[in-house]
């Protein structure tokens, strides 16, 4: 059961390969897509003790359906704007009534 009003739909992507150098590298494999996603890009000013200077930082929250097969680490492609993203934390809460969204926190590729 989606919750959160889906304003994109996303592929997950999943997979490494060694190339010639011995370098490991993203295969970009999807391993789902056209899932119904809620992505919201956000910007955050940050500093700290070692760099007291506060600078933007650029994140992304997105909220899947419960069951999505999507783990840290996993690439995500909006398939609306074409941007990757990487998977850094999978949430859900706990609720023993209904299944609800799992949250997936992202950082943009570069």
């Amino acid at each position: 059961m989606m919750q959160a009003v889906a304003n994109t739909s996303i592929s997950i992507l999943r997979g490494t390969e060694t190339d010639g150098f011995g370098d490991e590298r993203d295969t970009n494999t999807p391993i789902a897509t056209k899932i119904p996603a809620s992505l919201v890009e956000q910007t955050r000013r940050v500093s700290g003790r070692e760099n007291p200077t506060p600078r933007i930082v650029r994140y992304a929250v997105a909220r899947v359906p419960a069951r999505t097969d999507i783990t840290e680490d996993d690439r995500v492609l909006d398939e609306r704007t074409g941007t990757k993203y990487i998977v850094e934390a999978v949430s859900g809460m706990a609720n023993p009534a209904i299944e609800v969204d799992r949250r997936v926190d992202l950082r943009h590729t570069s």
